[in-house]
């Protein structure tokens, strides 16, 4: 047993009284590094540790959770946090469907997502790895003028939950990246490009890919121009792929379906998708920086089939939105730290991958737009109406290969219309940190609004 789940279950234990109660427990160190004109700008190296509570009183319409947290696990803050929960739950809505989850007996799976050299490696190191980045952006075309910022960050973080209703759970994670953003001109233009690389452990991370990346990225866009609009298909690039995987998975969430806020409500075993398109939630996949063995209520996680070729099959729940539902949890519960309370929402969406690499796929796209980066993402994006408006910079697809760089332009369409419009989904998957691995996809139909 792990020593904070240990603590977890002595505080449950002196926390018990007529209600139900649930213990969440974190803890935390990270780094963050950032090298500027080959000096650190800034480093910070930190631990944390907290706890969330939550109360859970049985009421005649139904039932009232009281939540509370304190950013300490000395013994003062936790009792306080404690009488703060119990005191919270008589002020909250009754609520029919509210309820702690319990076991379900799916077994967790077996994930080694730590790696000791995250905290091992000499903090000398790390530095150096920062300043070596901007030194290879700023060395490696003469076109780049400035590098904004290049930088390192890693964390280990470990979580347990357990519960009055028998939930024991706990869980690890660590992680490391370097990104740096390069800004590259012509004399008439400027423009920027970024670069990343993401692992376990720093020892993973190359930093001369993710120098490649930025250069190339901000030299290729120099005098990029507004095009003429469009209808055409749309290539968009691993991370751009990962950001539309993102908000379709949002949809995609038992909560927002259960509450009509999903253009997916009530479209169980239609046809939603292009039959290309197989979309998995699977946080037992531990390639993906998400992944996790248990939820944020507790349970097991594991892997959920949402979009099987084409056809929707399902959506991830909690267990309060699966009880609205009239169904039970599938191991969907999300929790942002401490303070938060679990709701439901993809974790570690994947597309299933397709037959061509990015240059077979520009190839037999042959005359189209690259999308490499996007904006206006929450204010042009509905998840609920499906409607899809946002900005875009790229490169114009002619004859098979990349060409002239294009901006100032919308790219505008529905994700229903754009889901059921995928002609190509890429082989050349990238595991990035955040909701959804990437992979490059082509998007038929899309409208381009330019000159």
């Amino acid at each position: 047993m792990s020593e904070l789940l240990e603590r977890a279950e002595k505080i449950l234990d002196a926390a018990k009284g007529s209600e139900a109660v649930e213990i969440y427990l974190s803890t935390g160190v990270d780094t963050e590094v950032r090298a500027y004109q080959g000096q650190i700008e800034n480093l910070s190296s930190a631990t944390s540790s907290g706890i969330g509570i939550r109360i859970l009183r049985e009421s005649a319409a139904g039932a009232q959770v009281g939540t509370a947290w304190a950013g300490s696990l000395d013994d003062e803050a936790i009792s306080d946090a404690l009488r703060e929960a119990r005191d919270n739950a008589h002020f909250a809505t009754e609520d029919e469907y509210v309820a702690f989850a319990r076991p379900d007996g799916v077994d967790p799976a077996t994930l080694n997502l730590t790696d000791a050299r995250v905290t091992s490696t000499p903090l000398d190191e790390k530095i150096a790895m920062a300043i070596e980045l901007e030194q290879l952006v700023r060395s490696g075309d003469s076109r780049i003028r400035q590098v904004d910022s290049a930088n390192y960050s890693d964390y280990v973080a470990e979580a347990a939950i357990v519960s009055t209703t028998g939930i024991r759970a706990t869980y690890a994670r660590s992680g490391a990246y370097v990104s740096v953003e390069a800004i590259a001109t012509d004399g008439a233009d400027d423009q920027t490009g970024w670069g990343l690389s993401v692992g376990r452990a720093p020892s993973e991370l190359d930093i001369n890919e993710a120098a490649r990346d930025a250069i190339t990225r901000a030299t290729r866009m120099l005098g990029a121009v507004k095009p003429p609009s469009m209808l055409c298909t749309a290539v968009f690039d691993p991370r751009t792929a990962a950001t539309l995987l993102a908000i379709i998975g949002s949809a995609l969430s038992g909560e927002a379906v259960v509450r009509g806020r999903s253009f997916f409500a009530n479209r169980i075993g239609e046809t939603v998708a292009s039959p290309l398109f197989t979309l998995l939630d699977d946080p037992t996949d531990a390639r993906h920086f998400a992944a996790s063995a248990y939820d944020g209520e507790g349970l097991a996680c594991r892997k959920n089939v949402l979009i099987e070729k084409g056809d929707l099959k399902g959506f991830v729940y909690d267990t309060v939105s699966a009880r609205r539902a009239g169904t039970s949890s599938n191991g969907g519960a999300l929790r942002g730290g401490i303070a938060g309370s679990p709701s439901a929402g993809c974790r570690a969406l994947q597309l299933v991958a397709g037959d061509v690499d990015q240059t077979e796929m520009l190839r037999r796209v042959g005359h189209g737009i690259f999308v490499e980066s996007v904006t206006g993402v929450h204010s042009g994006v509905n998840p609920i109406s499906g409607d899809f408006s946002v900005g875009v910079t790229g490169l114009m697809i002619r004859d098979g290969e990349l060409a002239e760089p294009v901006r100032e332009i919308t790219v505008a369409s529905t994700l229903q219309r754009m889901l059921l419009d995928v002609v190509y989904v890429g082989n050349n998957v990238e595991w990035l940190p955040g909701t959804a691995a990437g992979q490059s996809l082509a998007i038929d139909g899309v409208a381009v609004s330019g000159s």
